[in-house]
């Protein structure tokens, strides 16, 4: 069924599935429309942005006319997305989607693109095409033509998309919008491809697209194949590997947290943001995890934008994200003329936490390079990147923050703050012991040290046998399921295990299913849906407490609320099941992965 048609605004979040080529990612609706796709970049000016304002977006959609139901798949081990759609009279009509990717995995071609292929299955289908490109979140004039070979498609400054096909299609303009009728019968196949940037039209060479269909899921699969796992879980395994390479940027080395802008928490509220920049602490959860699972190049790349960034801070102080390509200037800005996901505003581009202070981003990046560095060697030029990092820490660990929640209130004393900068020194006393680096590891001692009698002592809450979300406070935190994760203290610890027992019971939905990152107030109006990263966090830490069968029902109801391809958002709404939040979310992905593994060693026994 077509909800446009019928009046019901746009999609749910959770029908969509994601086609990317390390450069930029396109949602590709079960209804066959390309919704959101910012182009050349992940965080560059939407072209497609139905889903944000289904009047004033743009979108690029390919349907059946008339009555249909639909299918949607990625191909095994890739990300060439599939729909099929089946009409009331048993036609069939196949949508293969993708962006190509070389044999390297590094996109094809100067400029993105993306390919739609046309395939008929059974019986004879009459179909239809709107292309509404909407260039700079639809702020900009578009100005379409009609060529032999296609649609010309620019803003009037400088950007162009070329729309091309290799059979010419009867196109209708109107209103800056292209639309056609077309039958296909049986056997019958039609290409479509998308360019930016390019002001030539050609007509579309089948055998060169299907060419670059035939590389990109060949890489796919490759990379597929080297996810190492052990365990029941292995598609789902599989799949979030997938999602998060899709979501690393090839020439830059950069990790998105996830591809979207102001997809809300809550429905109708004002908690929209935009997730389209490298959090260097979800892209060190990301690595941790692709690391976990046999992939360990993309450590290699982020190390270099790591030390890119480095060079133009003072002082071993980070900012908590960057822009892709390591600029530092992420201004919030709103964008008053698009509607919102179900009239949720403001639309936001940009983000505003860029200027806090997060202290637990160091701990994350510390941790990442104790991984990475025991597969690589550490150059004096990564040293001294990192040695500044601990010595920031260890000079500065008693300020207060803004939290691994961003919270947009007042800084406080925030306890999983406080545990990452314990991590940072950890983990820089370490390497530094072990490679016999030039270090201040005194200083670094004594800090770890007192860091560790502080948090102790001020973040454990009497009232809930557990530790809380700040100092001298009794509000309780999921992020402190994360404590012996990070090995701050061992599984086995009396307060670890009523931790995780006090988190299942104060911050669980009704039925127990899916948890809260906190309840008490943040400074910002409007509720919030439970966190998936969460309710995997819990689930690993009943798991690595022993209750295995507790751990395994909770992580086995998560499964199940993936989508239809098996991507997830943020959060989940408790009640509804709808998806909340940016999608797809690399942090609910890297959770998944890492509970998996838990839950497999745990019934290893290892």
């Amino acid at each position: 069924m077509d909800r446009r048609a019928a009046g019901e605004g746009p999609p749910p979040i959770s029908s969509y599935g994601m086609i990317g080529d390390m450069r930029t990612a396109a949602l590709v609706g079960l209804d066959g429309a390309i919704d959101w796709c910012c182009l050349p970049r992940f965080d560059s000016g939407s072209v497609f942005a139905a889903i944000l304002d289904p009047e004033r977006g743009g979108t690029w959609a390919i349907r059946p006319q008339g009555a249909w139901t639909s299918t949607q798949r990625y191909l095994p081990r890739t990300n060439v997305l599939e729909t099929t759609f089946r009409t009331a009279d048993g036609a069939a009509v196949v949508l293969t989607d993708f962006m190509p990717v070389d044999e390297d995995g590094r996109p094809s071609g100067e400029h993105p693109e993306i390919h739609r292929k046309l395939r008929c299955t059974r019986g004879r289908v009459a179909m239809q095409m709107v292309f509404m490109p909407r260039f700079e979140y639809g702020a900009r004039t578009t100005r379409l033509e009609v060529l032999r070979a296609g649609v010309f498609a620019t803003d009037r400054t400088d950007q162009v998309l070329t729309l091309s096909s290799g059979k010419a299609f009867d196109w209708i303009l109107e209103q800056s919008t292209a639309t056609t009728r077309f039958e296909l019968e049986k056997g019958e196949e039609r290409w479509l491809v998308l360019r930016y940037d390019d002001d030539d039209i050609h007509p579309v060479d089948r055998y060169e697209s299907a060419q670059k269909l035939d590389i990109t899921a060949a890489f796919w699969a490759r990379w597929s194949a080297g996810v190492r796992y052990r365990g029941p879980f292995r598609g789902m395994v599989k799949r979030s590997a997938l999602v998060l390479k899709l979501l690393t940027h090839a020439e830059t080395g950069a990790i998105i947290a996830a591809p979207t802008t102001s997809l809300p928490e809550t429905l109708g509220g004002v908690r929209n943001w935009d997730y389209r920049f490298v959090w260097l602490r979800d892209a060190a959860f990301t690595l941790a995890a692709l690391d976990a699972v046999g992939h360990r190049r993309e450590a290699d790349a982020f190390m270099r934008f790591l030390k890119k960034v480095c060079r133009h801070e003072g002082g071993g102080h980070l900012q908590i994200m960057y822009g892709i390509d390591g600029r530092r200037d992420l201004v919030e800005r709103q964008l008053d003329h698009l509607s919102g996901y179900y009239g949720s505003r403001p639309v936001r581009v940009g983000n505003g936490a860029v200027g806090q202070l997060q202290l637990d981003v160091y701990g994350e990046v510390l941790e990442t390079a104790d991984i990475w560095r025991r597969n690589n060697e550490m150059t004096e030029g990564t040293w001294r990147v990192l040695r500044g990092l601990v010595d920031w820490v260890s000079g500065n660990w008693a300020l207060p923050d803004s939290s691994i929640w961003e919270v947009r209130g007042e800084v406080r004393h925030y306890v999983f703050s406080k545990v990452m900068s314990w991590v940072a020194l950890d983990r820089g006393i370490r390497m530094a012991d072990e490679l016999g680096l030039e270090s201040n590891t005194a200083s670094w001692q004594a800090a770890r040290a007192a860091l560790y009698a502080e948090i102790m002592q001020r973040g454990w809450s009497e009232k809930h046998q557990s530790f809380a979300q700040c100092y001298d406070d009794d509000a309780l935190d999921a992020a402190a399921l994360a404590i012996p994760m990070v090995r701050f203290l061992p599984w086995s610890h009396p307060r670890v295990q009523s931790t995780v027992r006090a988190v299942a019971r104060e911050l669980t939905s009704a039925d127990g299913e899916l948890v809260y990152r906190y309840r008490q107030p943040d400074g910002l109006e409007g509720e919030e849906g439970a966190f998936s990263i969460c309710t995997f966090w819990l689930a690993q830490a009943l798991a690595m407490i022993g209750e295995p069968e507790r751990a395994s029902r909770v992580f086995r109801r998560m499964l199940r609320h993936a989508n239809h391809v098996g991507l997830y958002s943020e959060e989940i709404d408790p009640v509804t099941g709808q998806f909340l939040g940016n999608f797809p979310q690399a942090f609910t992905h890297i959770a998944l992965i890492n509970c998996a593994a838990a839950l497999a060693r745990a019934e290893s026994g290892s």
